[in-house]
């Protein structure tokens, strides 16, 4: 069944609302749509749209230099090939009002079950990083509304239905835990449906900004807005389990850069087995086979290739 049919039966945003109802949704990163598949031919539920590792894999840095039509090109490929509700970054809105409009609309007709923006002025940089600078609460609210409004214009879009507006703030590493908190309560009275509190620093952190969301009135039927967790590698969080983030009431985990470290990690060291050996004999153990990776695109040589059965 192809991308179009699924969504004219359950709309990727309805697909995402559903999952994270019935529990704690992880989001591996996809950084290609060939990922994308992979994830979901292991069993995901949802995989998520990285602004850094799309970036990096683009060979450049996470600080808002790539284009919006780049972003939606990966989403569609990736909800094309999966099947998957595919939750996509979309970094500062890509502009202001007008661009975040466009910005939604995009994002829908890409097939996306929903996205993030954040309250950092642009250049932006990783949220894991110092040195940050926000926008006014006001200005992210106005980014917030224009999102919402641009959606429900949308809903005439088979993708439509539920699209997911999460708003993310970086407050935590400028002013403060009980800032980022204020901010998110104004970001839900706004419209968003989801917060991604970033760069919170503890289990202890994540467990305090849970439970102050859940007095608001929000998208999740449980009480208050969905909620994001980002269990990056290398960053402000430490390694915190799925179970242990659904124990606290987040809706959503994504891994947004985990496979790409470890695909790049494996490139590196056949690299340099490849210069120091001449031969790729010794890496054959650890390469898909050419078997597996037809297997993986639903291909038979000598048959007319159909879109992968989901």
């Amino acid at each position: 069944m192809d991308a179009m049919n699924t969504h004219t039966q359950m709309s990727a945003g309805m697909k995402l609302r559903q999952a994270m109802n019935r529990g704690c949704v992880a989001a591996p990163g996809a950084f290609n749509a060939l990922c994308a598949r992979a994830i979901a031919q292991a069993g995901f539920e949802a995989c998520y749209i990285s602004g850094a590792a799309t970036s990096v894999s683009a060979g450049v840095p996470d600080v808002g230099l790539l284009t919006l039509e780049h972003f939606a090109r990966v989403i569609r490929e990736s909800a094309d090939a999966s099947g998957l509700p595919v939750l996509a970054d979309a970094d500062t809105g890509f502009g202001e009002a007008e661009m975040m409009r466009r910005t939604v609309i995009e994002y829908v007709r890409a097939g996306g079950a929903g996205l993030h923006i954040e309250d950092q002025k642009f250049p932006k940089r990783c949220g894991h990083l110092d040195g940050k600078e926000l926008i006014s609460s006001d200005h992210m609210i106005e980014k917030i509304q224009w999102a919402v409004k641009a959606r429900n214009e949308a809903e005439g879009h088979p993708a439509s239905p539920g699209f997911v507006v999460c708003a993310r703030t970086d407050a935590r590493g400028v002013d403060g835990l009980q800032a980022a908190i204020d901010r998110a309560a104004a970001y839900v009275f706004a419209g968003a449906d989801m917060i991604f509190p970033e760069g919170l620093s503890s289990p202890e952190e994540f467990a305090k900004f849970a439970q102050a969301m859940k007095g608001l009135r929000g998208a999740n039927p449980s009480g208050g807005p969905y909620l994001l967790a980002n269990m990056t590698e290398f960053g402000k969080t430490p390694i915190i389990p799925l179970s242990e983030f659904s124990a606290m009431g987040y809706s959503i985990v994504i891994f947004p850069v985990t496979l790409l470290r470890v695909a790049m990690g494996a490139v590196a060291r056949a690299l340099e087995t490849l210069r120091e050996t001449g031969s790729a004999q010794g890496l054959l153990g650890d390469m898909q086979t050419r078997q597996q990776l037809y297997d993986l695109v639903g291909y038979k040589p000598g048959t007319p290739w159909e879109w992968p059965a989901r």
